[in-house]
């Protein structure tokens, strides 16, 4: 199979002003990522808000990217579900819809207590699309699931005929890069930091899934061009505007900024489910204040 090689958008999702999922949005955000220049989109995962909708609703919405892409991106459907029989629903729907690729978290409630046992839960919802590529996703700060990567791929590849690599969400550098070696580079190690893809770049990666580059594709795409042109200072200084707008993230709450900031770009996507909470009025100008005085949505609106 062949590995994945550029920017991977992790989609938010979006709603109507009745807090219902507003599908008729999708092809606006769709065409607003072929302007990004990004390879692919990530559906339903953390920022997609995954967890806080119905497995109907998940449904749904990857059945609307998977028709409105067209082939034109690649489509990571997230079928991760605390229960193991959602997760295998929404993974053979995935498979059935033409999806590209599938992911997973692990359980988050009641959690997996060994590798082993982590690898069974991934077998037994990858199992339900055997057909479909399956990615394991990694992102500790949220799960609650520190484990060796190493001991899982080689559990991994003998449990999981689809297993094609993992969506490493994590800032652990040198794990990542010991991942990306494993058997000479046998799978795809996607990286999902994205204040540290300059970083990753520099220990091998190629293919990275993150939230900024819903807005910011073009401004990655130029440091990976820079980085690749052999011009590392012109790329650590680029990507340094990222990572100052990745700060006000912290400062302001992760996600709910980042929503401000596609309202900012011309894509409203409505109020998240608690116990996410929307910026309020006066935070949300604050933000806008600080990206301005920045020049960072100057920066991405720059064509690359």
């Amino acid at each position: 199979m062949e590995k994945i090689n550029g920017l991977i958008a992790a989609n938010f999702a979006p709603y109507n002003t009745d807090g219902s999922v507003n599908y008729a949005l999708i092809p606006a955000i769709v065409e607003e990522m072929l302007q990004q220049g990004v390879k692919g989109v990530f559906i339903c995962g953390t920022n997609g808000e995954g967890p806080s909708l119905s497995t109907e609703e998940r449904m749904q919405l990857a059945e609307a990217y998977v028709n409105i892409v067209n082939k034109r991106l690649l489509v990571f459907v997230h079928v991760g579900h605390s229960s193991i029989t959602e997760a295998k629903r929404l993974a053979a729907h995935a498979a059935e819809i033409g999806a590209d690729y599938i992911s997973a978290v692990s359980a988050f409630y009641f959690k997996p207590s060994s590798v082993d046992n982590l690898v069974s839960c991934m077998a037994a919802i990858a199992s339900a699309a055997p057909k479909t590529p399956f990615f394991y996703y990694h992102i500790p700060t949220v799960t609650g699931i520190s484990i060796d990567l190493l001991a899982f791929l080689e559990l991994a590849e003998q449990a999981i005929p689809s297993f094609a690599g993992i969506k490493y969400t994590a800032s652990t550098i040198h794990e990542y890069q010991a991942c990306l070696h494993y058997k000479d580079g046998k799978y795809d190690i996607l990286f999902g930091f994205d204040e540290l893809l300059l970083p990753a770049l520099a220990v091998g990666a190629k293919g990275a899934i993150g939230s900024t580059y819903n807005y910011a594709g073009r401004l990655y795409n130029q440091v990976i061009a820079l980085f690749e042109a052999g011009k590392l200072a012109e790329a650590e200084l680029l990507h340094f505007e990222a990572v100052k707008m990745i700060r006000l993230l912290v400062k302001y709450g992760p996600i709910p900024t980042q929503r401000s900031i596609m309202k900012k770009i011309g894509l409203d996507l409505g109020i998240p489910r608690l116990p996410l909470r929307s910026l309020s009025a006066e935070v949300e100008q604050a933000l806008y204040a600080d990206l301005t005085a920045s020049g960072f949505i100057a920066l991405t609106k720059d064509e690359q």
